[in-house]
């Protein structure tokens, strides 16, 4: 009989009326893919252990002499793009470049409004796999790898990558993500209120 390992989320994670129970590491997202505008889908989970154990890594500072059990929230975002992001070429660089721009102008406004109620939070540069304001982190952090743990989507080997597939788009999304230590209905009101600069991104 094999054994099933059953976590709880923290209270201080998620102060919403969600499932709260894992199986194996996975919990139910606390919101789950909503797309804020049309192409632009986002969902927020408490992190599992297996992922704390990998996050104390990519951010060393801010979970120095803490547990594997730190309240922390991933907002993982996929964006459907104009084309299979597996191609290589010209015209899927210019559409990475042009995600990555949208991306950034959201995670900056989302993290700018968490720290500013006191709470930490930092996002990853999706093209190194490095987080954008954390000092002296080498470990890079796999955004296909979280959104196959956190939102159970399938992926494809292709040589040494792994290939996102997402159920409505295919290969046609670009993922990235974002992590705190506010509670749920905090980055919850932050997602809802967002003002148009976060969407505003040269062309």
């Amino acid at each position: 009989m094999v054994e099933v390992e059953v976590e709880t989320v923290p209270a201080s994670a998620a102060s919403d009326p969600a499932p709260s129970r894992a199986v194996r590491g996975w919990l139910e997202p606390l919101l789950r893919p909503t797309e804020l505008r049309e192409g632009f889908q986002v969902s927020v989970h408490a992190c599992p252990r297996l992922m704390l154990r990998e996050l104390k890594h990519v951010f060393p500072a801010q979970f120095q002499g803490k547990g594997s059990d730190a309240a922390v929230l991933a907002v993982l975002t996929c964006q459907k793009s104009l084309m299979d992001l597996s191609q290589y070429g010209v015209d899927a660089d210019k559409e990475k470049d042009r995600l990555l721009e949208t991306f950034v102008a959201f995670a900056q406004q989302v993290v700018d409004a968490l720290i500013a109620r006191k709470y930490w939070a930092d996002f990853i540069d999706p093209c190194s796999g490095l987080p954008m304001l954390t000092l002296l982190s080498n470990k890079v952090y796999s955004e296909v790898d979280g959104v196959e743990l956190l939102l159970r989507y399938c992926c494809l080997s292709a040589g040494m990558c792994k290939i996102l597939l997402h159920p409505a788009w295919g290969a046609a999304v670009y993922p990235a993500s974002l992590f705190t230590t506010a509670p749920y209905e905090v980055v919850k009101e932050v997602l809802h209120s967002l003002p148009d600069e976060a969407w505003n991104v040269g062309s």
